[in-house]
């Protein structure tokens, strides 16, 4: 069962998510909020595997919220209103498993809430890629990113760039010939040496650090 918890500043669209969540056999909304900080207290008292939130909610946006919850346990899942929306990069680098627009399918969302919950980032959507590689360019490498890279084995670093290039743990084993297990043991120690909080971070240092080109095939 994934536990879910929601958080939008819309009682429409809150009332909405939870009925199409709660209508899949395998999903149960434990709490909904409408804004971050009640987010925030919602995920640390009945711990989810998913918290659904909103970008932009008054007092405590989703970003923020997404920041306080490093560590949490919880998959975020951001939704944003507008797929140019300036935000969605700054939540990827919060820790953020993935984002999807409202004007998404039924379908998508649901599935988006399994691919997070199963611990995959939720990358796919053209709209991601573009604006990792508008905003990369802004960035200057830290000083010890070199060090960091060189620290990982060429395996570590093998699946590092699969997973930048946007490929679920089940595709990297495929690709490697490892177990899914495997792969996720080689992301948690990528991740440790990087010193980095999730998945989804790793692949943004992976952009900004030049060892993937926005564009490249995945394969």
């Amino acid at each position: 069962m994934i536990r879910i918890v929601l958080a939008d500043d819309e009682p429409l669209i809150r009332g909405g998510l939870r009925a199409l969540l709660e209508a899949e056999d395998d999903m149960r909304v434990v709490a909904e909020c409408d804004d971050g900080a009640a987010a925030v207290d919602a995920v640390r008292l009945h711990r989810p595997d998913v918290a659904v939130l909103d970008v932009r909610m008054p007092g405590v946006d989703g970003i923020e919220a997404t920041r306080r919850l490093a560590g949490s346990g919880a998959r975020i899942l951001m939704l944003t209103t507008f797929d140019g929306d300036e935000h969605v990069f700054a939540a990827l680098q919060a820790g953020a498993a993935g984002f999807l627009t409202k004007d998404t399918t039924p379908d998508r969302l649901v599935e988006g809430v399994r691919i997070v919950a199963r611990g995959d980032q939720l990358l796919a959507p053209a709209i991601t890629r573009r604006l990792i590689a508008e905003k990369i360019q802004r960035f200057q490498p830290e000083g010890d990113a070199g060090r960091r890279v060189d620290e990982l084995t060429e395996r570590e670093k093998e699946v590092l760039l699969l997973v930048a290039r946007g490929l679920s743990n089940r595709d990297i084993g495929d690709d490697l010939h490892l177990s899914e297990a495997t792969v996720k043991t080689h992301i948690t120690r990528v991740l440790a040496k990087l010193g980095l909080q999730s998945r989804t971070q790793a692949v943004v240092f992976a952009y900004e650090h030049g060892l993937v080109t926005p564009g490249e095939p995945a394969a």
